[in-house]
């Protein structure tokens, strides 16, 4: 059987031309550097090397291998890195979890962008609401999820936020009236509002700022996403709470206005959430490199 190590220390010696930088480059000792080198010229039955005063240099015998040893330990190496290669390649299915919106208004232009740059992987969404996402990531249902802040969960573990989301009272049609001046929270009470449905993450920040504040409002609709909201808002419905980011076309047209409540709602955030000790996928992690 070839012992490939042994070609290797001799193809460093020829290189080098000292056993002492040969050891050093190989990071073993001069004296199994020497060795390996007698080993080899045992198996083959002839000098590899002359000793000389400047160092070692290649015999007839050393020649005639030399070039073949430096052919073979390359192809080596080749195949080497196309193996690392293959275990790196961008490829596979990234499985996703999200609300529509946060697919809209947040990854909808990144899953473009790196589709285009990386056309071998596949993309499959899964759109629910916040937590519901979780629950699904916890089953292994997604590889990541992409939820509504704040969430707490101790199966998941949550790697940054990639997106901030103002939450404002708006309002279109016979109520845009209300943009003038600000509205203390209480009085919107006096007029139809529009809220997201109960079990989303956005209602319950909602519902806990109020509260904060001693104030109660009672929607006069609930609505299962924020499109439909916002276009009932635009024909007058009512006060609809979205965030700004999600009705930013619709406000710079103008068919939306804000209104200047007192006190303004905070400041949520999209977050990228595993689940706690799972292994990322490669092809995961250079997406999750679009978000700084």
């Amino acid at each position: 059987m070839v012992n490939l190590e042994l070609y290797r220390v001799f193809f460093t010696v020829a290189k080098c031309g000292s056993l002492t930088k040969a050891a050093q480059e190989l990071y073993i000792s001069q004296p199994a550097v020497s060795q390996s080198v007698k080993q080899l010229e045992q198996l083959l039955g002839v000098s590899l090397f002359n000793r000389t005063h400047r160092g070692m240099e290649l015999s007839a015998g050393g020649k005639l291998i030399y070039k073949k040893v430096e052919s073979a330990l390359a192809l080596i190496e080749q195949a080497e890195t196309g193996i690392t290669e293959l275990k790196t390649t961008v490829s596979g299915t990234i499985r996703i979890g999200a609300t529509d919106s946060i697919f809209s208004h947040v990854l909808a232009d990144k899953i473009a962008a790196f589709s285009a740059a990386y056309p071998a992987v596949g993309f499959e969404l899964i759109s629910s609401t916040s937590p519901r996402t979780m629950e699904i990531l916890k089953e292994g249902g997604c590889d990541v999820a992409f939820v509504n802040l704040p969430a707490e969960d101790k199966d998941v573990k949550f790697l940054d936020t990639v997106s901030l989301l103002h939450d404002v009272f708006v309002a279109g049609g016979k109520y845009s009236g209300l943009v003038n001046g600000e509205i203390p929270l209480k009085r919107l009470q006096d007029f139809p509002l529009l809220f997201i449905e109960e079990n989303t993450i956005a209602r319950r920040a909602l519902s806990a700022f109020l509260s904060a504040h001693g104030v109660e409002l009672r929607p006069d609709v609930e609505v299962s996403n924020w499109d439909l909201m916002i276009k009932l808002a635009e024909k007058g419905m009512g006060v609809g709470c979205v965030p700004r980011e999600y009705c930013a076309e619709q406000l710079e047209k103008g068919s939306l206005c804000v209104l200047n409540t007192l006190p303004a709602l905070p400041v949520r955030g999209v977050g990228i959430a595993v689940r706690k000790n799972a292994q990322i996928p490669y092809a995961l992690k250079q997406f999750l490199k679009l978000f700084p």
